[in-house]
């Protein structure tokens, strides 16, 4: 009687050969790791989710392979290769979805954001971080139907779960449902260029800086730490203001209150002394002016320019301080004054 391989020892064996090819497939991941590693570093580094994925995935196709061979209970063995044909499935689906995740931080780290005019990058990186989101959408929703589709009797369901992940299906979902109608929002700001990741803003009465785009919500990071979370509808729909929209560089004033017994000059002089002495200055834009003269008072406005919005309202408070101390130190007869007239015999 020859040997069977729908048999305990057959099973045996099989899973035997399978963990034997799954530890040359480690060893060979490991080598090519530590090779990776001297040659390209920030590729083996972003390569470390997918690799080990794949890992994973081949260890479950083998087993599924040799359930389906060598199972000797026949009565369950279709049951048990159908449960982890759906498995290897899903873990496929997971390795995609870790490719498509190394393959735009791959991109993504070619953009830095730690320099001057950042906003090219911040263009790219929030227009990567959507695309990667619907792409991961996508693998799921297809491996879903493909899933459905190994279900015997299940193909009409498992047809509609694949066609929805066509561009026709998905813009008729937008027009009937919020929800979709929340991602398209998202893919319209990360390609429209209307807000992009870092980009300062004031939306809802709230200023801060865009933290995440999402394919549903925005974060916003407000100055004290806080986060607005808005729908992406929001920015479709609402007016906001974006304080980097073009450059990231602002213009700033700074008004006060004075005597009319200032002077000008003077006060001009003190100005430019005040932004010699600090870095947060861009050297583009300085000027004062008298702004208006009324109420027994003359407003003095101060106009100043920074290379960013944190750095702005650092000099502003800057400006004011230097020229209040200015006021009260070498001009006092500037400080506002209230002036009563007593009329004789009163």
């Amino acid at each position: 009687m020859g040997f069977e391989w729908a048999s305990w020892p057959g099973f045996a064996i099989a899973v035997g050969a399978a963990v034997l090819i799954e530890a040359v497939l480690i060893g060979l991941t490991w080598l090519a790791g530590r090779v990776l590693r001297r040659l390209r570093p920030l590729f083996e580094a972003g390569s470390r989710v997918p690799r080990r994925r794949l890992l994973v995935l081949v260890a479950i196709v083998l087993l599924d392979l040799v359930v389906a061979t060598t199972w000797p209970l026949e009565s369950s063995r279709g049951v048990l290769s159908h449960a982890l044909l759906i498995v290897a499935i899903a873990a496929g689906a997971w390795f995609l979805a870790g490719v498509v995740t190394a393959f735009v931080g791959r991109i993504i780290s070619r953009y830095p954001v730690d320099i001057a005019d950042n906003r090219n990058a911040r263009r790219i990186r929030t227009q990567m971080a959507v695309l990667r989101q619907l792409a991961i959408v996508v693998i799921w929703l297809l491996a879903a139907g493909a899933a459905i589709f190994t279900i015997p009797g299940a193909q009409v369901v498992g047809t509609s779960l694949l066609a929805s992940a066509g561009l026709a299906s998905v813009i008729a979902g937008i027009a009937a449902q919020s929800v979709l109608g929340n991602v398209f929002a998202g893919v319209q700001l990360a390609f429209s260029g209307a807000i992009r990741v870092d980009d300062v803003v004031i939306a809802n009465g709230e200023w801060g800086r865009i933290e995440e785009i999402t394919l549903t919500y925005v974060v916003v990071r407000i100055w004290d730490e806080r986060r607005l979370v808005l729908p992406s509808t929001y920015f479709t729909t609402n007016p906001f203001e974006n304080w980097t929209r073009n450059t990231a560089r602002l213009l700033g004033t700074v008004q006060l209150d004075v005597d009319w017994r200032v002077s000008p000059a003077a006060m001009r002089a003190k100005l430019d002394d005040a932004l010699e002495g600090t870095p947060l200055w861009d050297g583009r834009v300085k000027g004062l002016i008298v702004e208006d003269a009324t109420g027994g008072l003359v407003r003095m406005r101060a106009l100043v320019s920074a290379a960013n919005s944190s750095n702005l309202f650092d000099l502003r408070c800057h400006v004011r301080e230097q020229l209040v101390e200015w006021v009260v130190a070498q001009a006092p007869e500037s400080v506002p004054a209230q002036r009563i007239v007593v009329e004789p015999g009163s």
